[in-house]
């Protein structure tokens, strides 16, 4: 099932306390971005983020799902009505997330 656009708009309302979030259209889903950095994404109209260690120091009751067969597993964020806590939530994970690779110039 894909996601919908409806979704994505509400969950990107609700980073909004947060600049230079983007996102990336991709097979009916949403990769999320911050700073460049990939924080997560929208799946099947669930916020799934990357299982960094302060992501699970923040939430260390959320299930691991996965976003799609045979992809990694990643944290659900069961709190997407509380603005500050996902403003603390993707700032603290930014550290811990890999740079963007560069392109390669062909």
């Amino acid at each position: 099932m894909a996601s919908s656009k409806e979704y994505l708009e509400f969950i990107l309302e609700q980073l909004s306390l947060s600049d230079e979030i983007t996102y990336k259209a991709m097979m009916g889903e949403y990769i999320l971005y911050f700073r460049g950095r990939i924080i997560g994404g929208i799946y099947d109209d669930r916020f799934l983020v990357k299982p960094v260690r302060s992501a699970l120091e923040m939430m260390p009751d959320a299930q691991l799902e996965s976003p799609y067969e045979g992809a990694k597993e990643m944290l659900l964020v069961d709190e997407v009505d509380n603005r500050e806590f996902l403003k603390e939530l993707i700032e603290r994970m930014y550290t811990e997330l890999p740079e963007p690779k560069k392109k390669k110039k062909g």
